[in-house]
């Protein structure tokens, strides 16, 4: 797929942005969408240009869910046909986001809705406007989250604010969303843009090699021992005082100046 429909790629000032682009259509997903989400990720982790990731969306809403004439579609599709097909990307692109070694930053502005939210969960911070909202509601629909979000949203909010979301299907406002942890912080909807691009400035300075190993060490955590993380992470932290970013690190600090990280 050589020419993208439903998104738009930029990469600027070492921030690659990804930007959900069927505003009206309220960014509704369909299994397009979700290819082209693919196939844009693998661009901008395979592009040394790109150090932070930011996911947006052009208009109103981040995302207001599946696009209906998708799901209407489903239900004339027998069920290895939805998995080997149209999983692979809906989930191929959560994977993409959740396991990207570079900052992912989600900019979330009204509705982030379903598969929205979804996407959102498998970024590592998310910038949420205050018109901003997430929301859950597949069991409205006799369905469930397929994307990761009743393995992550226990693990941010806590078990019991998760049930509400997941299973009541209740939305989540801005502030509520902040004040349990689900956003990352808020931002005014007119300056969102403009927060989003300051945080992956910062983001992009960070040490590149380290922060994919402590990135996959948090995940890493959500499912083994203590035991088991400190073993791994006394070998990784080896690799790491090895580097040149380290050697830079510790100069920086030594010598009271910004560090230079290279990724080497």
């Amino acid at each position: 797929m050589s020419v993208y429909e439903d998104i738009s790629l930029t990469v600027a000032d070492r921030i690659g942005t990804l930007t959900l682009n069927r505003p009206e259509k309220g960014n509704t997903l369909r299994a397009r969408t979700m290819e082209e989400i693919c196939i844009g990720m693998d661009a901008l982790v395979a592009d040394p240009a790109v150090s932070v990731i930011v996911l947006a969306a052009a208009g109103k809403h981040f995302c207001a869910g599946a696009d209906f004439s998708f799901l209407d579609e489903l239900t004339r599709t027998p069920a290895p046909q939805i998995k080997a097909q149209i999983y692979a990307h809906f989930q191929g692109a959560a994977k993409r986001l959740y396991h990207c070694p570079k900052p992912t930053v989600a900019l979330v502005q009204g509705a982030a809705v379903t598969v929205g939210c979804e996407l959102s969960l498998a970024c590592d911070f998310r910038v949420v406007a205050d018109n901003g909202f997430f929301q859950e509601s597949w069991i409205k629909l006799g369905i469930m989250p397929p994307l990761g979000g009743v393995f992550l949203l226990p693990r941010i909010v806590g078990l019991g604010r998760a049930a509400q979301i997941v299973l009541r299907g209740l939305p989540v406002k801005a502030q509520e969303a902040e004040r349990i942890g689900l956003a990352s912080e808020l931002a005014p909807v007119d300056a969102l843009a403009d927060r989003g691009r300051e945080l992956a400035l910062e983001l992009a300075a960070i040490a590149p090699l380290a922060y994919a190993q402590v990135k996959e060490a948090l995940h890493r955590g959500l499912e083994t021992s203590m035991e088991a993380e400190w073993s791994t992470n006394v070998l990784n932290q080896a690799i790491l005082l090895g580097t040149d970013d380290f050697k830079e690190g510790l100069d920086a600090v030594k010598t009271r100046r910004a560090p230079l990280f290279t990724g080497k």
